[in-house]
């Protein structure tokens, strides 16, 4: 048997004898770049000849091949094939256009950093059943990425979608309301808390825990009845000694024994607790659903249940003692768990672990850990000559997400003086919890995840910089964790500093930002259905904006980054800052999932101090937000005035 034709049929029939390898995975790790794959099955080292043969053969058009059966085993050979022809790109330039046109043309990445600053808004998609993600349309699905109209040239600096309802918080720092959840009246975002300086929230299952400027925790029913019908507290008026009834009802989350300059800087909730994170490093929690009290340890006050709490009211915040002394500085809760990372990188977790979203392996006997207990990082790195810092948490759902920081050290017996690389810094992502969907983004489908996986995907990676002159890390600026899926924004080395008077080849560039996990509403933006167990890119936002370019090629979506803008000393124009959100639902329902963007841009001549650095804020109950500073000028406002 000789000829192509023969060549082809004999490695069908050897591709057929291993049903059990998957093709799609080798792709993925080869994408990735994270080396070999492992091959299903006895024997893949066997398979793996196998599989090169056959692919030499059949890429090789009239290569011939040759088999023999020894032992149970084939052997394939093929002549090397000719090496591809080079092909040369044509130039995307255009003749007598302008050099920003050009740049539109030759770069996607530049034209979506435009789009961004031009046409701020919410992009949605995802779930519609609650009337959340497009509130005026009767679809249960929205598949692909579309504005919520009423957001167009809106300054946002939070927002939250349950499946029911969605909150956001204004560029004022008013609170906003809508869906079913809210009232089956009310289509448009209607605002329930004024005047009251919002800057961050997070969502319960029937609350809305929103956190002031001034350090105040409010507690706001989600139902528009529980609001108009339940009591109504006191409040202070411009008239001295003079108070009136608030419009709404809410409750108030007081802490007791503050000390002189101590504050609530930072809340994360689940389903029925709230993590309040002081100034001072201290951590309380509270219950925040009016439905049920928290019960599987995710408050971190061993013994505390609805029959053994203090008196007064049911959702006054307890101190974590078991954390008292340490220097407390990320916080992240998951629907029924918790997590803190110190000073020190060193993180605690604590709440229910049935799945292992705990990094703690799952133990039938204590299905729940109530005191928060120190999650075993080092181990992760033993035998490495690396030492983990934990520099950020991230959680939703039952799943958790740990960002380290490993850092080269001389191991036992080496000289320090004659190691190279000393010093030198990895970034790497670990996750644990229930993985069957894809949320833990490791490329597999497994229902327990006690012991931290790492993410290869957005771990060892670097990049160069070429105004440092060196190579960095990549780490990640934001991870943003839903009921069943998550995606993370890189904290890659972006350019948004292209004017007119650089060169027509200087073209803006952002973050990328990667999805993955459960898809069953269309959550992941991929305009399919499958679920993705490895961190994957979605097209451009604005798709349409490329088309009319004549750009046929697919491209990736990114974020742009913070940034100030100032004008050209001939452009008549105040200075502008300029800002992207990039947000993932946080479900308060398994059955629900959600994936949404906010891209906003407003007008700022101050924060002169904030650190150039850091281009994203922090995770706040697996959300990614911007906070904006309360002295926000309006848009009308001339620049340098306040």
């Amino acid at each position: 048997m000789s000829g192509p034709a023969a060549a082809q049929r004999t490695a069908r029939r050897l591709w057929q004898s291993n049903r059990r390898f998957d093709l799609n995975r080798f792709s993925r790790h080869r994408r990735f770049g994270h080396g070999k794959p492992e091959l299903e099955g006895r024997g893949h080292n066997r398979y793996r000849q196998i599989l090169i043969g056959s692919t030499i053969v059949l890429g090789a058009g009239a290569a011939t091949f040759h088999g023999f059966r020894r032992r149970g085993l084939f052997e394939a050979h093929a002549e090397a094939p000719p090496p591809p022809e080079p092909v040369i790109e044509k130039s995307k330039k255009k003749q007598g256009v302008s050099k920003e046109e050009n740049r539109d043309l030759i770069s996607s990445q530049h034209l979506q950093v435009k789009k961004s600053w031009e046409n701020p808004g919410v992009y949605v998609w995802g779930s519609n059943s609650g009337r959340v993600a497009a509130p005026t349309s009767d679809q249960s699905h929205i598949k692909a990425p579309q504005r919520i109209p009423f957001f167009d040239g809106a300054l946002l600096r939070d927002l939250k979608l349950d499946r029911d309802f969605g909150a956001a918080i204004t560029e004022k720092g008013d609170l906003l309301q809508w869906g079913m959840g809210y009232s089956n009246n009310c289509i448009e975002p209607t605002t329930t808390v004024a005047g009251k300086k919002l800057i961050s929230m997070s969502i319960s299952k029937d609350r809305i825990v929103a956190l002031s400027s001034s350090g105040k925790v409010y507690s706001v029913p989600v139902s528009k009845k529980d609001q108009a019908e339940g009591p109504k507290a006191w409040e202070s008026t411009w008239f001295p000694f003079w108070s009136t009834r608030s419009n709404i009802s809410y409750r108030h989350l007081n802490i007791k024994d503050m000390s002189w300059g101590e504050k609530v800087s930072a809340i994360s909730g689940g389903l029925h607790h709230t993590l309040l994170l002081t100034s001072k490093g201290r951590l309380f929690s509270a219950a925040s659903s009016g439905e049920d009290f928290p019960s599987q340890g995710q408050m971190g006050v061993p013994g505390l249940t609805w029959s053994t709490r203090p008196e007064g009211p049911y959702d006054q915040p307890h101190e974590i003692t078991t954390l008292r002394g340490f220097d407390i500085v990320k916080i992240a809760a998951g629907d029924n768990h918790s997590l803190a990372v110190d000073a020190e990188g060193r993180v605690f977790s604590f709440g229910d672990n049935y799945v292992g979203q705990l990094g703690f392996d799952y133990n039938s006997e204590a299905p729940s850990i109530a005191s928060p207990s120190l999650v075993p990082i080092q181990k992760l790195y033993a035998g490495t000559n690396l030492s983990p810092k934990v520099i950020d948490v991230a959680a939703g759902g039952v799943n958790s997400f740990f960002t380290v920081d490993a850092t080269r050290v001389a191991g036992q017996g080496e000289d320090s003086s004659q190691q190279r690389g000393l010093g030198n810094v990895t970034a790497d992502t670990w996750s644990c919890g229930r993985g069957v969907w894809g949320g833990l983004g490791n490329g597999r489908w497994t229902h327990v995840q006690g012991t931290p996986t790492k993410v290869k995907a957005l771990s060892g990676l670097f990049e160069y910089d070429e105004k440092e002159n060196k190579v960095i890390p990549i780490r990640l600026a934001q991870i943003s964790v839903g009921s069943t899926h998550a995606a993370a924004i890189m904290d890659n080395v972006t350019h948004v500093g292209a004017t007119d008077r650089s060169s027509e080849n200087d073209t803006n560039w952002g973050a990328d930002v990667l999805w993955w996990g459960g898809n069953e509403n269309y959550q992941l933006g991929t305009g399919k259905r499958n679920n993705v167990s490895n961190p994957t890119y979605i097209a451009p936002l604005d798709i349409e904006a490329d088309k009319e370019k004549g750009r046929r090629e697919e491209h990736r979506f990114q974020i742009t980054p913070r940034h100030k803008k100032y004008p050209l000393k001939d452009v008549a124009s105040p200075p502008t800052k300029q800002a992207i959100l990039f947000l993932v639902s946080h479900s308060t329902s398994t059955t629900f999932d959600a994936g949404y963007i906010l891209l906003q841009d407003g007008n700022s001549d101050q924060d002169q101090s904030a650190d150039p650095n850091k281009r994203y804020n922090s995770v706040t109950g697996g959300f990614l937000f911007e906070d904006y500073p309360d002295y926000l000028p309006a848009r009308s406002e001339k620049p340098g005035k306040r």
